[in-house]
């Protein structure tokens, strides 16, 4: 393995030159004893794993990827011999700190993710500790199961995680914690071991193993000991609410429980043992479920209502305030938020059945009896299941969207879950707000109001030392205002790093010493995730924000909705990890294609932080680590809107390539491709002896000089005089009634496809909204994406010059990436109010249509299926105006949605090393959409994109299949022939 810098953790686990001397051993040793074994130890490892969802940042020595549960004992063994602690990770998603740790981490999502079996009669599943919760529920629906507990991280979260947190989620009121659906756990104890847990007690795994059973039953002795000597205060301080997760739940090991050691190394957060498996229980899933919605004017009326609700039995009372509300509409449209009645807080009410008229008359009776007390604004049964869908995914975003508001403003975790009994949720409530107002602080809350679990994100101030001493002083005196209340620190996320220390607020010494002796027996050298629970870390100790040594940066981009510039740009990220998704909303490509951390938008964060901040990564600009991490990103934007926290890695990528090359020779792709409106602009002089040349061999030697790839034909030019036939007919369409609008005809529309604006001008014209046409601009798009931003500042100062000419027609502009890069990358990099002004006239074709259409206007006749790809620029940048919601309302009555990125992305699919990604991009959505169209089907293939219609006919365009463009599909003159020789 090659030499590369290591990281040096100065926290309250530091590296020390031991442990850091141990590593090429260990590593050696890995090698014999696990051959073929993953084991990253370079700075795009330890940098993007040094964080999980919390305020913390502890750099591992290593990152290693297992594939079998010999492999973690192999790991094991290695690292008590070198006296190295093991981290154990899912999808790090942990938001108190608990996946993360100063030794060898090992990533279970990566290899570990199979499910093993379902026993659909008996209603089980057994699965490795890497599987992914919604991957399992998707694998039990067709046999009409699922797992109960439900995290609003279940795209991501894996089920050795839920089992290391305890994890809840949504459905708590009726499913209860992941501990009370586990009945065996598979186990690598820290000697290297491999153990099953189960409801009576601990067994070797492998029962001819004399020397692993000679073990094991020592360590279940050790354990009932422990239990025998401490009964009393076992029996009076745990177990006493429903979500009492801080701690061990010793109680479980009680011989009224069976010494049910299974349950009772749920929640121990990998301290005590290594999970690598688990037989599960399933639940039926609900026939019919009615969703209500009810408006308060405060989240402690909400909270008064709450026992009244849990007497009518729901699956679910989920809580939240106007700030996440308002945040997710600022964020995506005011469309994104619909189905809330009036208020400034809300709850979600679940509840399910046999039928559902049964359901919804339960909830209409609900809603009276509420109505009868008094407390709420408003209420409504949400009866599409369109809007139960977005409704729901407001909640399961709310923390993110909560750590980055409207604002501007940045709030944290850190007592973000706390939890009371339900019947005194609103005095606790009412108690806590008034200790923020105590402390200066504002935080936005959501949560599990049915289990009496509140989430909160505060604007700590986490950068400074006045500012963590103050935190420090408020949370202590937040413990103390819990327990007063009879509750729990954590309620399903966890102690971690956030709340290890403050369990002496909440325990007697002495239950303090039997946690201790618990994990001396499963751990007795405190290698198993040290720093959480027992001798936890200060809670203030390893904070990502303390940042003291910032790299200087001076950026082309303003970042203007940053106050920090770049380096608070890149510090959205908090980890939520809702990119690591493979499904629903269209980030991140890369990642759903690859599975790596580093191909995902938090790990590309991640690595920005750690160049910013001169950690890990400590080459700057120059970073080679971090160059290779944004190398996949396909800029398509996705996240800028699907990231809760609207992470924009296209922009941070644009803005690293061009620092990293300032000075340098580029890649040949970058001028290739970059400089493409130029050089297309020269190519339309002789446009068809150059296609027939670009045809044959000349073709493929000038991509390979070039560095695109020749796995795709090259896009035929269109001649000047196509455009200019098309600009003539444009201008005599233009003069008979007053124009409109001013119809901008992009590099990609002038140098390939000009009907399209023809297409476009008609069917504006059509609707009520004539215009006039602009030929000879560009957005400089194509410099930006390859990061030539000096020259793109260049190119859209001049196009901003002829368009802010004092008038306020709409821009429209077909190229939804081109329409993009005027609405957001031009005021961005420019900074300036003209550049401002023209990004506020700026429309897709689809977005003039359903705001300025003449009232009434339909149409000629439209297909009945349309199979859709969206542009991903579009989908980011112009929330609210869908293509989807356009063709329904026009009257199609199939609208099929690829969802997802077609994998071309501009300049990406064309060149030669990113193929193959393109195309596993590509597999992902569009391409089983297109593998399903058949022969004789009359349906439509609609792409606005260019790129998008490219892949389209790489894909699909020996079956005769061809994208058209939205302003085609509904062009007034279809037939008319003569636009496009």
């Amino acid at each position: 393995m090659a030499e590369r810098r290591r990281s040096r953790h100065l926290g309250s686990h530091p590296v020390t030159k031991d442990t850091t001397a141990a590593l090429e051993p260990l590593v050696a040793r890995l090698a014999e004893t696990a051959p073929g074994l993953r084991v990253e130890t370079g700075p795009a490892a330890t940098g993007s794993y040094a964080y999980d969802a919390s305020n913390y940042r502890v750099p591992p020595l290593a990152v290693v990827f297992p594939r079998t549960a010999d492999d973690v004992v192999a790991v094991v063994r290695a690292c008590r011999d070198a006296g190295v602690p093991v981290i154990a990770r899912g999808g790090g998603t942990s938001m108190a700190g608990n996946a993360i740790g100063p030794g060898v981490v090992l990533d279970f999502s990566r290899c570990m993710n199979r499910i093993l079996d379902i026993d659909t009669r008996a209603g089980r599943a057994r699965v490795e500790a890497g599987v992914v919760l919604d991957t399992l529920r998707t694998a039990t629906a067709p046999h009409g199961l699922t797992f109960g507990p439900d995290p609003s991280s279940h795209s991501r979260c894996t089920l050795g995680g839920m089992i290391g947190n305890d994890a809840c989620g949504n459905r708590s009121v009726r499913h209860g914690r992941t501990s009370g659906h586990v009945e065996e756990l598979e186990i690598v104890t820290a000697d290297g071991v491999r153990a099953v847990a189960d409801r009576t007690g601990l067994r070797a795994a492998d029962p001819d193993d004399a020397d692993a059973v000679r073990r094991v039953a020592r360590l279940e002795a050790g354990a009932r000991r422990l239990i025998d000597a401490n009964l009393a205060p076992i029996r009076t301080e745990l177990g006493r609410i429903p979500r009492q997760v801080s701690g061990y739940p010793l109680h479980r090991l009680l011989p009224e429980h069976g010494f049910d050691m299974a349950r009772a190394l749920v929640g121990t957060e990998g301290s005590c043992a290594v999970v690598t498996g688990a037989t599960v229980r399933l639940v039926a899933t609900a026939k019919a479920t009615a969703l209500l919605t009810l408006g308060y004017d405060d989240v402690v009326d909400a909270a008064e209502d709450v026992p009244e609700i849990l007497r009518r039995h729901p699956t679910a009372v989920e809580g939240m305030d106007e700030a996440i509300v308002a945040t997710m509409r600022a964020r995506r449209g005011p469309d994104s938020v619909t189905g809330l009645p009036e208020g400034r807080a809300w709850l979600y009410v679940e509840l399910d059945g046999d039928d559902e008229a049964t359901v919804n008359g339960r909830a209409a009776e609900l809603l009276d009896a509420l109505r009868a007390r008094g407390r709420v604004t408003g209420g409504r049964v949400v009866e599409s299941a369109a809007e139960r869908r977005s409704l729901w995914r407001v909640r399961e975003d709310g923390a993110g969207l909560a750590a980055r508001l409207v604002d501007g403003g940045e709030s944290w975790p850190g007592w973000e879950d706390a939890a009371v009994a339900p019947e005194r949720l609103a005095g606790y409530l009412r108690d806590f707000r008034k200790l923020l107002a105590g402390h200066g602080l504002t935080g936005v809350l959501y949560g599990h109001f049915g289990a009496g679990c509140v989430h909160v994100r505060i604007d700590f101030d986490l950068a400074t030392d006045t500012g963590r001493a103050a935190t420090r002083r408020f949370l202590t005196e937040a413990a103390t205002l819990v327990v007063g209340h009879g509750g729990t620190l954590s309620g399903e996320h966890g102690d971690g790093r956030a709340r290890g220390e403050l369990l002496e607020v909440m325990y007697s010494h002495r239950i303090i010493r039997a946690f201790a002796a618990f994990k001396e027996v499963f751990d007795p050298e405190g290698l198993l995730n040290p720093g959480v629970i027992v001798a936890p870390a200060r809670l203030d100790a390893d904070l990502a924000l303390h940042t003291p040594d910032l790299l200087p940066v001076d950026t082309l981009f303003s970042f203007p909705h940053d106050a920090d510039g770049f380096a608070g740009a890149v510090r959205r990220c908090v980890g939520v990890g809702r990119c690591r998704g493979d499904a629903g909303g269209v980030m991140c490509p890369s990642y759903r294609a690859t599975g790596e951390e580093n191909d995902s938008t938090r790990g590309r964060a991640r690595l920005l932080q750690e160049m910013v901040r001169g950690g890990t990564v400590q080459d700057g600009w120059r970073s080679r680590e971090v160059k290779d991490a944004l190398d996949l990103c396909l800029s398509c934007k996705a996240c800028s809107s699907d990231c809760p926290v609207g992470v924009d890695m296209a922009t941070y990528k644009a803005e690293f390539l061009h620092q990293h090359y300032k000075g340098r020779f580029r890649p040949r792709s970058h001028y290739s491709l970059g400089w493409l409106p130029l050089t297309s602009a020269l190519a339309g002089y002789a446009a068809r002896p150059l296609n027939a040349l670009l045809r044959g061999p000349v073709g493929k030697l000038f991509a390979r000089l070039g560095g695109v790839t020749t796995e795709r034909r090259i896009p035929a030019f269109a001649s000047r005089r196509a455009l200019r036939k098309v600009l003539r007919r444009m201008a005599r369409t233009g003069q008979q009634p007053e124009a409109k609008a001013l119809l901008f005809v992009d590099s990609f529309t002038r140098a390939f496809r000009p009907e399209v604006a023809g297409a476009a001008s008609r069917v504006l014209a059509d609707a009520g909204i004539p215009c006039t046409a602009e030929a000879g601009l560009c957005c400089g798009l194509t410099w930006v994406s390859t990061g030539q931003l000096s020259v793109a500042r260049r190119v859209m100062a001049r196009t901003v010059a002829r368009l802010d000419d004092g008038g306020e027609l709409p821009i429209v502009v077909a190229e939804p990436s081109c329409a993009a890069a005027l609405k957001r990358d031009v005021p961005e990099l420019l900074g300036t109010p003209a550049a401002s002004r023209v990004a506020a006239r700026v429309h897709t074709l689809t977005g003039a249509l359903t705001d300025l259409a003449v009232p009434g206007w339909t149409p000629p006749d439209l297909p009945d299926s349309v199979v859709l790809q969206t542009h991903c620029h579009e989908y980011a940048t112009f929330a609210g105006h869908r293509p989807r919601d356009l063709l329904s309302g026009l009257g199609v009555r199939e609208v099929e949605q690829a969802e997802g990125c077609c994998g071309l992305a501009g300049n990406f699919g064309f060149e030669e090393q990113h193929y193959d990604t393109s195309m596993a991009v590509a597999d992902l959505a569009l391409k089983p959409r297109l593998d399903g169209i058949g022969e004789d089907t009359r349906t439509v293939v609609v792409a606005d994109g260019f790129s998008c219609a490219t892949q389209i006919d790489h894909l699909a365009g020996d079956r005769g299949i061809r994208a058209v463009h939205l302003a085609e599909l509904l062009d007034p003159a279809a037939d008319q022939p003569g636009e496009t020789s």
